[in-house]
């Protein structure tokens, strides 16, 4: 009777790498899994399944120039910087902003183990705050964001107008891509056609979804390219679910003048606390 063959014995791992990972349970809970040199990986293992965020960069990959040198960069949400330091390896400066310094704090020190500190800061800062900000930026990376904000389009808005030449998107949607027809008007007496699947549509979340609270907002696909649209943004492509690539467009900023003195009262405030 064969003997079982026996399972190989793990490689031991070098004294570098122990280090590595006593350095990432020190700064763990972690969102994003990152690879750090040494083959040393900080949540391998994610609830979301997969390689997080790396399986959306892979999506996302072939939409973004390749070539970045000279390319400002604002990454909203950076979190431990997954998408900084993939834009930054592509030659773009870039600033990360994110609220919680937990994950600031595990940006920065990733950064300096990729040797990337000199290309990529990281700052705490809510998105609104960008409103105090004079500079603007060729690309602007707005994903996983957008429906954790109770001022979403206020956000949006405020990035638009600091976005040069292209901004990544992406929220939490409902399922389905149907878009109606003709959303150009409703007459107030039959108001039905907002009952259709393809209206842009919204859902409000009062208390959780997959238990959290800061999960305000679900857009069907419809209103994504809608609130895009009527922000001063043209859709260039889909990269993958839930993800748009947009670019300025000068036609479609003439809407804004329909929202102009609200977007002003709004953005004058935030400046004013400065």
């Amino acid at each position: 009777m064969n003997e079982r063959a026996a399972m190989p014995s793990p490689k031991p791992r070098s004294p570098e790498a122990d280090a590595l990972q006593q350095r990432i349970d020190a700064l763990a809970p972690w969102f994003h899994n990152l690879h750090l040199p040494g083959g040393v990986q900080t949540l391998p293992h994610h609830f979301l399944g997969g390689d997080f965020p790396r399986f959306k960069w892979q999506q996302i990959e072939p939409f973004v120039p390749a070539d970045l040198r000279g390319w400002r960069v604002l990454d909203v949400g950076c979190n431990a910087g997954f998408y900084s330091f993939e834009l930054a390896r592509r030659g773009a400066s870039v600033l990360g902003i994110d609220v919680d310094e937990h994950y600031l704090e595990q940006a920065r020190w990733a950064a300096h183990e990729f040797g990337l500190q000199a290309q990529v800061e990281f700052r705490r800062m809510e998105v609104y705050e960008i409103a105090r900000c004079d500079e603007t930026f060729d690309l602007v990376w707005f994903m996983g964001v957008f429906y954790h904000l109770r001022y979403p389009l206020l956000a949006l808005d405020l990035l638009v107008r600091r976005t040069r030449r292209l901004l990544m998107f992406q929220t939490l949607t409902m399922p389905g891509d149907s878009v109606y027809a003709n959303t150009a008007d409703c007459p107030i007496e039959d108001r039905t056609p907002l009952l259709e699947s393809g209206w842009p549509r919204m859902a409000f979340i009062e208390h959780r979804l997959a238990g959290d609270p800061t999960n305000w907002w679900a857009a069907n696909h419809a209103a994504v390219e809608a609130m895009l649209r009527s922000s001063g943004l043209r859709v260039e492509a889909r990269p993958g679910h839930e993800i748009y690539l947009c670019a300025p467009d000068e036609e479609a900023a003439r809407a804004r003048a329909l929202y102009a003195s609200q977007f002003e009262a709004a953005a004058g405030a935030i400046r004013e606390r400065s």
